[in-house]
């Protein structure tokens, strides 16, 4: 399992890193390891306002139905439309395919760093 130290992540197993002032925001290794193979991802609007803590989409797998979860509030600002057709990147490489982009970012959930995030996995593995 990979836990890259540069990134934040959330408690829902969501990832974000801040570029030029905007959240760059996908699910980690341990969510699309949980998920299995992911068949479809549904995703917000550019313009859509996100509130930390609440979902702004989902992703389906074989498995099941899941949200995904902000791990901070603003606007989406880019949405990754590669996922449309291709969302078994998620699975491929999870901390190189990011799902949406947020600005103007005014909240942040209670993110956890590389290290506590790890722990929180291992209690739930």
């Amino acid at each position: 399992m990979n836990f890259p130290a540069e990134l934040q992540y959330s408690q829902s197993h969501e990832w974000t890193r801040t570029e030029d002032g905007v959240a760059v925001i996908g699910i980690s290794d341990f969510a699309q390891d949980a998920l299995g193979d992911v068949v479809f991802v549904n995703l917000p609007e550019v313009g859509d306002e996100v509130t930390a803590g609440e979902p702004f989409g989902d992703v389906e797998s074989v498995k099941a139905v899941s949200d995904l979860v902000s791990p901070v509030s603003g606007t989406v600002c880019a949405v990754n439309e590669d996922l449309l057709d291709s969302p078994e990147l998620l699975n491929q490489d999870p901390y190189g395919t990011w799902i949406i982009q947020v600005e103007d970012v005014t909240a942040t959930e209670e993110l956890l760093d590389a290290e506590a995030y790890e722990a929180l996995c291992a209690t739930e593995g």
